[in-house]
């Protein structure tokens, strides 16, 4: 199965808080597309965090100039 764009998992997410809220789904219905909604919350926060990790900061050095830093990645970069 090809992995879903962020993009997509978030207009999927709106789609099915709008149906939830509507309330005019039954029971098994709306605890199908809840479960749905939990795969697509989980896609888009990966997703977030994947980038956030690719994100450069900007800091300055002790000179006063501006450098870039990588966030750190995880336990690799607390070594």
């Amino acid at each position: 199965m090809a992995e879903i764009k962020f993009e997509k998992a978030m207009d999927r997410l709106e789609k099915i808080v709008e149906e939830l809220e509507k309330g005019e789904l039954d029971i098994d219905k709306s605890l199908e597309i809840f479960e749905e909604g939990i795969k697509m919350s989980r896609v888009c926060s990966k997703k977030l965090n994947e980038a956030e990790q690719k994100i450069e900061k900007l800091t300055r050095d002790k000179k006063g100039d501006l450098v870039t830093d990588l966030f750190p990645t995880g336990a690799k970069d607390a070594e």
